[in-house]
């Protein structure tokens, strides 16, 4: 109730069966979760179903098992990823180009590299440690509001 009050998407993390549940308007499942496929017959067609890639190959695979984003990363060395391969901004942009469906790019995204990842192209952006590890989270995320407001008349919808 409180998401579609305030015109705001639920996308639930890793659980078809629970976004089902709770009526999310959708679910994003990771390479090691429930496959695309079947969480697009769980959710139904109507549904935003996302999918997790770390290199150009598992982005293409995604976008083929009928994901209507995908998360990229990391971008960018991170601690909430443990051992990851880093991307850079080539290796985004690479993807960027090369998909069909928005790319959203996730990894050690901060203040100071945003502006850079924005410039790919993408259509969003996960942020966790740079907002968590604020002083002041609220700022923090107005931050972010503001200087991605800056770039959203330049995003393709």
């Amino acid at each position: 109730e409180i998401t579609r009050e305030n015109n705001v998407k639920l996308i639930i993390n890793d659980w078809p069966d629970v976004a089902k549940e709770v009526y999310a308007d959708g679910v994003h499942v990771g390479q090691h979760d429930t496959p695309l496929e079947r969480a697009r017959k769980i959710m139904g067609p109507d549904k935003i179903i996302g999918g997790s890639a770390e290199n150009l190959e598992d982005a293409l695979r995604v976008e083929s098992a009928g994901a209507d984003y995908v998360g990229v990363g990391s971008v960018f060395p991170t601690s909430s990823k443990g051992d990851i391969d880093i991307l850079g901004i080539k290796g985004l942009q690479e993807i960027k180009e090369k998909l069909k469906i928005p790319v959203v790019a996730i990894g050690g995204i901060t203040s100071k590299n945003f502006t850079r990842v924005l410039d790919t192209g993408v259509k969003m952006v996960a942020v966790i440690s740079d907002i968590f590890m604020a002083e002041n989270i609220t700022d923090k995320v107005k931050e972010y509001f503001e200087r991605y407001a800056e770039y959203a008349h330049r995003i393709d919808y």
